[in-house]
């Protein structure tokens, strides 16, 4: 988990633990759902701090943003200039360094479309983001299991070099979703939303795994920039399924 907070997070390093990297996408998911927590809680504290719904949906995004470095959006941006330059200059695009027009389109539709979720989910947000991340993360084990590393780098460190495939990389996100279930189970007394809870739970399941095989096929494999659409892509989406059924 050290790994993960290190590599995936600004957060600074802990004392006298110097993690490595191979292995660390097992816990991406379970540190997504720490993040959604700490992102929950700053919108909570802003609303009962007479913030306005608007300035503490911006100011929630922002803060995972600052966690995280913006380093998923980046991979957005990237991942849909390549998509749009064509299968040639696919790669090329993705490596350059200026943002492309579809980059910034990407940027703009996904943060309005998670602002407008949040303005819908309001005060249930402390239910729904840390889950919605913790999908996202979890599509990237899916990605790394079935496609190969593509990359416009010489040197690179890729997840897939040190793989000990899909059962054994997702038992603890499994580990930890069970016992997010169970915590449902136990603590929601309204049979309806206990049902709409556990068709998000196979919804995310569903959305985990067909956005990074439409993004693998489309790109031909998987990188860091693929693999941080990915995660931006299905929280979206999560997001959004949640606004609707809640």
């Amino acid at each position: 988990m050290a790994g993960a907070w290190i590599f995936y997070t600004t957060f600074p390093k802990i004392p006298l633990i110097n993690p490595e990297f191979k292995n660390i996408a097992q816990f991406a998911p379970s540190l997504g759902f720490f993040i959604g927590t700490i992102q929950s809680y700053v919108f909570l504290f802003l609303r009962a701090n007479s913030w306005s719904i608007y300035a503490s949906a911006l100011i929630c995004l922002a803060s995972g943003y600052l966690i995280t470095g913006g380093l998923h959006l980046d991979g957005l941006m990237d991942t849909f200039d390549g998509i749009f330059a064509g299968k040639k200059k696919r790669l090329k695009a993705m490596k350059d360094s200026k943002v492309g027009s579809f980059g910034v389109q990407a940027l703009v539709f996904i943060t309005l479309i998670q602002i407008a979720c949040i303005l819908k989910i309001q005060n249930l947000i402390i239910f729904v983001l840390p889950i919605c991340l913790f999908w996202g993360r979890f599509s990237n084990l899916f990605f790394i299991e079935k496609f190969k590393y593509v990359s416009y780098k010489k040197k690179f460190i890729s997840h897939k070099k040190f793989w000990n495939g899909f059962k054994k990389e997702s038992l603890i996100s499994i580990i930890f979703l069970l016992i997010f279930i169970a915590y449902q189970l136990v603590s929601i007394t309204s049979q309806t939303i206990l049902i709409k809870y556990l068709i998000l739970i196979l919804i995310g399941i569903f959305l985990s795994y067909c956005i990074p095989n439409l993004l693998g096929n489309k790109i031909g494999g998987f990188n860091g920039d693929a693999c941080g659409a990915s995660i931006v892509l299905v929280e979206t989406a999560m997001l959004f399924m949640h606004a609707i059924l809640l």
